[in-house]
């Protein structure tokens, strides 16, 4: 730790002062009977004490005040913050008011950070408990049923096995669903840019989820006719991941004979901004902070009758950031949500 005294005399000069005009003044008092007084000697000897308090007085303060100063730094290195144990030690009372305040209301910050993350892992592994546990127990009850006897009887070994095989296939969805958000986190899965038509892209999500919306009875369209490409530069691959999620949560908590429509917008002039707008059941706006949190689900019932993983959000959120561009969302209950987020445009291809 670097050493560096910023000193103020104002207390060792008042003080020294204080001192050579008490001592000066007995001085004189005890030389008053004196027929001549050697005023040359009083100045001098005036000076002298004045020199000499002044000089004990600022060393002995100064290391005082020090020693004292310097233990509070070295408890404070003890508690690792590099911001402040690497700085210079003062003695200067005002500037180190000043740090420690800086440092407590940082520590503040940190306390308050490690709980949210405590809360945050709670409800995470709570969630992770919840989510693994259903399908586990769902397979478990088929299986012990046909070894209790069920077995024997075929259209019943039949139907057993094909629900205990959703159960496991639910199973491993998850498990693809967090090692891919795991990936993402740790920096191993990497963006694999080229330069694609998005409108096509989309096109061809409406076409995959088109039996999907057609069941819940909503359209699945463009906010108008995009007669020509619009190419951007993004992980072709993953943005349709991102664009499939987005369009099965809306058609999941749309209304019978809603729409979900899909538009793309110039936003800046390398940038594209693809928003996807339903008119479903809407998002509190309590949960919205919230919403892209693995596992976090709006409805807190724990019912899981519209499926999915609880991830997929979380995975939209993390291939958008991964792209190094943002994501949005605007929502009202019971009018509906608009999900958005940007993409680059292509730098070789224009509209």
């Amino acid at each position: 730790m670097a050493i560096k005294l910023k000193k103020s005399y104002k207390f060792a000069l008042r003080s020294s002062f204080v001192i050579t005009l008490l001592i000066s003044a007995v001085f004189v008092l005890f030389h008053l009977d004196d027929d001549h007084l050697d005023w040359p000697h009083t100045l001098l000897f005036t000076l002298t004490v004045f020199i000499i308090s002044f000089t004990v007085i600022q060393v002995r303060v100064e290391r005082f005040i020090y020693r004292r100063i310097k233990k509070i730094y070295d408890d404070v290195s003890l508690l690792e913050s590099s911001s402040f144990s690497s700085k210079p030690v003062t003695t200067d009372m005002k500037t180190l008011t000043e740090e420690i305040e800086k440092f407590a209301e940082g520590k503040k910050i940190e306390i308050d950070t490690l709980k949210i993350r405590e809360e945050y892992r709670k409800d995470f592994l709570g969630n992770v408990s919840h989510e693994l546990k259903t399908p586990l127990f769902t397979v478990q009850g088929y299986i012990l049923t046909l070894l209790d006897g069920a077995m024997k009887d075929k259209k019943l070994r039949e139907k057993y096995l094909e629900r205990a095989s959703k159960g496991v296939e639910r199973l491993i969805y998850i498990v693809k669903d967090l090692d891919l958000i795991t990936k993402f986190e740790a920096g191993e899965l990497k963006v694999e840019r080229s330069d694609f038509d998005i409108i096509e892209l989309i096109q061809n999500t409406f076409d995959l989820l088109e039996m999907k919306a057609a069941k819940k009875e909503i359209a699945l369209t463009f906010d108008m006719e995009y007669p020509n490409p619009i190419y951007v530069n993004a992980d072709r691959e993953k943005i349709q991941q991102v664009i499939s999620n987005l369009l099965v949560n809306s058609i999941k908590y749309g209304h019978p004979n809603g729409t979900t429509e899909v538009s793309v917008e110039n936003l800046i002039k390398n940038k594209v901004i693809v928003r996807v707008t339903d008119n479903g059941v809407g998002i509190p706006k309590q949960h919205i902070p919230r919403l892209f949190e693995r596992f976090y689900r709006v409805d807190q019932s724990g019912s899981r009758s519209e499926g999915g993983s609880g991830l997929g959000l979380s995975i939209v959120k993390h291939i958008i950031e991964a792209h190094g561009e943002k994501i949005y969302v605007e929502s009202e209950v019971d009018v509906g949500s608009e999900f958005s987020f940007t993409l680059e445009k292509s730098a070789n291809k224009s509209k």
